[in-house]
Parts: structure tokens; C-alpha cells; sequence
């Protein structure tokens, strides 16, 4: 049985919104080679609209050489949305518009490797809610930005979490991983 994880960059003060202004200063070396293994123990990607639609922006023309760009537009993408019509021309994109729930457990149930939620936070409110996310890979930030969207809003009810493993990178970087 397959696992969903949900990998999320986050400051210090909980804010999940706008990594891309914040979270470059902090990568390094440590990190990517964090994110490259996530990446390849993973062979599935699920995402809400918003996280996807940026993504399919920006994937398909990236190349690097340690394979993650291939990786990340080769693996398929099952995108969570009430809006989208179809999915936009990235490969392997598969749209779920209702019955998110028994959606999401037929691909827990599936063969395979673990599905990896990047970012998509009203998908991981939801999916948490109705106790479907395995495990949280929280990649921590010594940043505070002051506000923006956080993970863990109201409504999210009372969750208790183990923690599984701390990793720290020399840049300032925790990542905290729990599981349900």
C-alpha cells in the first residue's frame, strides 16, 4: 500500500505561501540532495490547482543534471480541482474533480511508491480532515515573514503526530518529518 506525503516549506511562523521569495537564500547542497531522494522514493505527485498550474508553468522547460526536472515531468500528476476543466499540457496529468476521498484512496491502494504532495495547502487541509495524509515532511525555514497563508489554519481540528526524524542542513534548515 502506498503512502501519501506531504512535503511543505514553511518560515518559522508558519507561512507555506510564496516559498519562492523566501526559501532561495537558504538552499544548498544538503537540501537538494533532501529533495532529489524524496523526489525518486516517490511515483506519483498529487496537487491542487494552484500548486499544479504554476509547476506545469515552469517543469517541462527545466533540465538539470541529476535528473530531477526529467523526474518531476515524467512521474504523473493527479490534480485535485473543482475548476479546471482539463488539466494543462503537462505530461502525465490526470485531473480528479469530485470524490476527492475514495479518489485519493485508490491510489493509496495502488502499487508502488509513495504519492508526494508538494505545497497544495486546501488540498492538505482537506486530505488531513478525512485523516489520508501517512506523513508530513515539514522543511522548516529560519525565516519569519510576518504573514501569508499558513499549513495549519482553523478548522483543521486537533491532530496528534509522531515525530519520525529531525534532519538539519547547515544552512539553517530543519526538516521535521511525522506521521499520523
Amino acid at each position: 500500500m502506498r503512502r501519501v506525503i506531504a512535503s511543505m516549506y514553511l518560515t518559522l511562523d508558519g507561512v507555506m505561501e510564496s516559498p519562492d521569495k523566501w526559501s532561495f537564500q537558504f538552499w544548498s547542497e544538503e537540501s537538494a540532495r533532501f529533495k532529489l531522494d524524496e523526489l525518486f522514493s516517490s511515483d506519483a505527485l498529487l496537487l491542487g490547482r494552484v500548486t499544479y498550474q504554476g509547476f506545469a508553468a515552469a517543469w517541462p522547460s527545466m533540465t538539470d543534471e541529476a535528473g530531477f526536472a526529467d523526474r518531476m515531468n515524467s512521474l504523473p500528476k493527479y490534480v485535485v480541482s473543482t475548476t479546471l476543466e482539463e488539466p494543462l499540457e503537462w505530461n502525465n496529468s490526470r485531473l480528479i474533480r469530485e470524490n476527492i476521498s475514495a479518489e485519493v484512496q485508490k491510489l493509496k491502494q495502488q502499487p508502488g511508491q509513495d504519492v508526494l504532495i508538494y505545497g497544495s495547502g486546501e488540498l492538505v487541509r482537506t486530505l488531513m480532515q478525512q485523516d489520508l495524509i501517512d506523513e508530513y515532511r515539514l522543511m522548516v525555514f529560519p525565516i519569519v515573514v510576518g504573514s501569508g497563508k499558513q499549513l495549519f489554519q482553523g478548522g483543521s481540528g486537533t491532530k496528534s503526530l509522531r515525530l519520525r526524524e529531525v534532519k538539519s542542513f547547515g544552512s539553517g534548515v530543519v526538516v521535521l518529518t511525522y506521521q499520523v
